[in-house]
C-alpha cells in the first residue's frame, strides 16, 4: 500500500498494544484511518522482549478492549510469547488497516493537515495518534570508565536469556521490575552483584497490576481534581511474581549500592572497593521514543510532550498514547492503554477546532495553517 494522495482522517503511527486498541476505537467509530507498523510482523515491542517475562496480571486484567486475553497453559501470568500471539489474533479478528514495515520518519505541519513522512512516502493526515513506546530508547546513564570495560555491557532491550552468562560474574543494575526479574533468572547460572541506586522494596506479594493500575487511576483522578493520593512507590519498586519471590527465598535478592565508576576489569565503589566481573547488563529504563516529532518542537521540561489528556498542548491534532503516566494512568501497560486509548479517541473523533490550531501555532510562532475541511 503507498502513501494516499488525500489526507486520511486519522493516522496512527506505531502497531503495538496501544496502537492496536486506538484502533480498535477507531474501527468502532467508522473513522477513516491508517496504522503504520516500523515491525515486520504483528507484536510490538513484546516480539524483542526476553522469552522469560512475565505480565505482572493474570490475562483478563491485561487484555485490550473487546478480545480478552486467553489464559496461558499452565495458568499464572501470560508471558511475553502469549502477548504477541494475543496482538498477532487481535490485529487480525478485528481487521485492523495495519501497513509494515513503514518507518516514520518525521511529522510536520502541512496545510490543514499533519505530513507524515516516512520511508514509503508521505502520508496527509487531518490527526495523527503517536504511539511509538519506549522499547526503541533504551536509556544507559554514563559512569566514569565504562568505554574501557573490557568485558560486555547488555540493557534490558538486548537480553535474552541467562546462558550466555552461565558460570560468570554478572553485575546486575537497577532496581525496577526488569533488574529484579534477570537477577532472579541469571543469579540461577552465573554469580550475581546487583547494585541499585536505593535499597529495593518488593510490592506484597498479594499485590499485582491489578492494584497497581487501581491506584495510578485514583492518582491521575487526584491530579484532575487538585488532590494528592498515594503514589506507586509509596507501596513498594518490585513486583513479587513467582521468580523474583523464589529469588528473594534463596537470599539472590541482596542489593548493592551503587558503584561510583567502572574499571576495566569491573566496578569500583567511592570507597575505593573493587569487584571483577564478566559482564555488566544495565536495566535502566527507557525514554519515550518521540524523534519524529521533532519538526513539531514540542517537548518540555524533562523530554516529554506537555499534554491535556493525551492531546499534544502545542498541536491539538496531535494524540501521544502509550508512553507513560503522562499521558494516562499507567499507559504504557495493556490494561492501561485501552482505557487511554478510549479516552483519546472519543476527544479525537470531536476534532480539534480552527482556533485551538491558530492558538498552538501562534504560541509557537508558526504561521496559521489553513482551516480543516
Amino acid at each position: 500500500m503507498t502513501a494516499p494522495s488525500r489526507p486520511v482522517d486519522v493516522l496512527v503511527i506505531g502497531g503495538g498494544q496501544a496502537g492496536l486498541a486506538a484502533g480498535y476505537y477507531l474501527r468502532r467509530a467508522k473513522a477513516d484511518f491508517v496504522i503504520l507498523d516500523a515491525q515486520e510482523e504483528p507484536g510490538g515491542a513484546w516480539r524483542h522482549a526476553w522469552p522469560s517475562l512475565r505480565l505482572f496480571s493474570p490475562a483478563q486484567y491485561s487484555s485490550l478492549p473487546g478480545r480478552m486475553m486467553p489464559s496461558p497453559n499452565g495458568g499464572g501470568c501470560p508471558g511475553a510469547e502469549d502477548v504477541v500471539a494475543y496482538l498477532t489474533d487481535y490485529e487480525r479478528r478485528y481487521e485492523l488497516p495495519v501497513v509494515r514495515p513503514v518507518r516514520v520518519r518525521a511529522v510536520r505541519r502541512g496545510d490543514g493537515h499533519l505530513a507524515v513522512e516516512t520511508d514509503k512516502g508521505t502520508w496527509p493526515a487531518r490527526q495523527v495518534i503517536s504511539a511509538t513506546g519506549t522499547w526503541w530508547r533504551p536509556y544507559v546513564p554514563h559512569y566514569p570508565g565504562m568505554g574501557g570495560f573490557q568485558g560486555r555491557q547488555f540493557h534490558t532491550a538486548s537480553y535474552r536469556g541467562p546462558e550466555p552468562f552461565r558460570d560468570q560474574r554478572v553485575v546486575v543494575v537497577g532496581g525496577g521490575n526488569s533488574g529484579a526479574q534477570i537477577l532472579a533468572e541469571i543469579s540461577t547460572v552465573a554469580h550475581t552483584t546487583w547494585t541499585t541506586p536505593r535499597p529495593p522494596r518488593l510490592l506484597p506479594d498479594e499485590v499485582d497490576g491489578r492494584a497497581l493500575f487501581a491506584l495510578a487511576t485514583r492518582r491521575h483522578r487526584a491530579a484532575l481534581a487538585g488532590q494528592t493520593a498515594p503514589a506507586i512507590g509509596d507501596l513498594g519498586d518490585i513486583v513479587a511474581v513467582p521468580p523474583v519471590r523464589e529469588a528473594r527465598d534463596r537470599g539472590a535478592l541482596k542489593a548493592e549500592p551503587m558503584f561510583a565508576r567502572i574499571t576495566p576489569d569491573g566496578v569500583a565503589w567511592a570507597d575505593g572497593t573493587e569487584l571483577t566481573c564478566d559482564a555488566i547488563i544495565w536495566c535502566t529504563g527507557f525514554r519515550p521514543a518521540l524523534g519524529h516529532l521533532a519538526p513539531l518542537r514540542l517537548r518540555g521540561p524533562g523530554g516529554v510532550v506537555p499534554t491535556e489528556g493525551t492531546r499534544a498542548a502545542g498541536e491539538p491534532r496531535l494524540h501521544l498514547l502509550g508512553y507513560g503516566d503522562w499521558t494516562g494512568p499507567a499507559s504504557a501497560t495493556l490494561i492501561g492503554a485501552a482505557r487511554t486509548a478510549r479516552e483519546a479517541v472519543a476527544e479525537l473523533l470531536r476534532g480539534p477546532s480552527a482556533v485551538d490550531i491558530a492558538d498552538s501555532h501562534r504560541s509557537l510562532g508558526c504561521p496559521s495553517p489553513a482551516p480543516m475541511r
